[in-house]
């Protein structure tokens, strides 16, 4: 008896500390692995009053960086630019209701937009004083959200309602919705045809969607691409780059072809995918924690730089087209919430 006591007590000494290791993991991001085409500059911390507080989307503007929580529904206002790694003090922070997603800003008011899936709402606030002004209700499950400057018009993407709402700035007003025929995730839009390709995560598609018209006009199947999630566009060579979150691949679809000319395998579930057109270079990073360099050699041919392996959650990225610094958001459990900053080697 004496014997399986010891057992038993001895396999929960193991359990303990495989638990507390697990536990560890979670809670501390550690550093990131290391890479031939990034240098990991340091971690923003931002502040958080919650346990668990897991990042979507981050979104630079001029010397600005915004971050949202999904689960507190913070937003965060960064100052970057400034030739150092940006501290506690160069953050400051709007609090609001959960689930805070997408960050645009329209440039003659200065006036920021926020998407809010659990209100169904966009918010707008001031962000020189991060202070609230304005709810405007939309479609359900609002997330990602752009800023048509041909139209003028802020466009939101709305998952369960398959929908996309379109909102007067000038007014700060619901103008229309247009109907997607699917469930849309990411979206991005094309300056020479004044289009805007949407994804669709349940039907494994692309579409075009003319706003001047409130209409979607066209749309494609994405061949070898499940449940598209994150997108670019490389405008110069007519490319979008569609991260494919339930089978780990980023798709490169011709917008002239209309058809997937090229896939690369990347980390699982990807969500987030960022393009450097002057060093040709594509990002992308997922809830596994896998960041993934990819150089484009030609519009149809693309190398796997680095797999840099960060922190399980570590799944939003955005890239600061005037100095090529990537910002990749963390999630915190335990610990506050935190950016972290690379620069590229090249």
């Amino acid at each position: 008896m004496k014997t399986l006591i010891k057992i038993s007590l001895g396999s929960l000494g193991v359990v303990a500390l495989a638990a507390m290791a697990v536990a560890g993991y979670l809670i501390y991001p550690g550093t990131p692995s290391n890479a031939s085409s990034l240098i990991f500059q340091g971690y923003v911390p931002l502040p958080s009053d919650s346990v668990l507080s897991v990042l979507d989307y981050l979104t630079v503007n001029d010397d600005k960086l915004f971050v949202t929580s999904e689960s507190t529904g913070d937003v965060y206002r960064v100052q970057i630019g400034k030739g150092s790694l940006p501290m506690a003090a160069d953050v400051a922070r709007l609090p609001g209701q959960p689930a805070g997603h997408g960050v645009v800003i329209e440039p003659s008011s200065h006036l920021a937009f926020v998407t809010r899936s659990e209100a169904n709402t966009v918010d707008i606030f001031d962000p020189a004083k991060m202070a609230a002004i304005k709810r405007i209700p939309v479609a359900s499950d609002p997330d990602a959200i752009v800023y048509d400057d041909f139209n003028k018009l802020v466009y939101v993407a709305s998952g369960d309602s398959h929908l996309a709402t379109l909102i007067d700035p000038s007014t700060q007003t619901m103008l229309a919705t247009i109907p997607l025929g699917g469930a849309p995730e990411y979206a991005a839009l094309d300056a020479s045809s004044r289009l805007l390709y949407q994804n669709l995560h349940d039907t494994n598609s692309v579409v075009a969607v003319d706003i001047a018209k409130h209409a979607v006009v066209q749309g494609w199947p994405l061949q070898g691409c499940e449940a598209p999630t994150g997108m670019a566009i490389d405008e110069v060579h007519r490319r979008l780059f569609i991260g494919c979150n339930a089978n780990a691949v980023l798709a490169v679809f011709d917008l002239d072809e209309h058809r997937v000319v090229a896939t690369v395998p990347i980390g699982k579930a990807p969500y987030s995918v960022a393009f450097d057109p002057t060093l040709h270079r594509i990002y992308t990073t997922g809830k596994s924690g896998v960041l993934v360099v990819i150089q484009q050699d030609e519009p149809n041919k693309y190398t796997k730089l680095d797999t840099v392996h960060l922190h399980y959650g570590a799944h939003t990225l955005t890239l600061d087209l005037a100095t090529h610094t990537l910002y990749v958001g963390y999630a915190g459990l335990v610990v506050n919430p935190r950016v972290a900053v690379f620069i590229p080697r090249t």
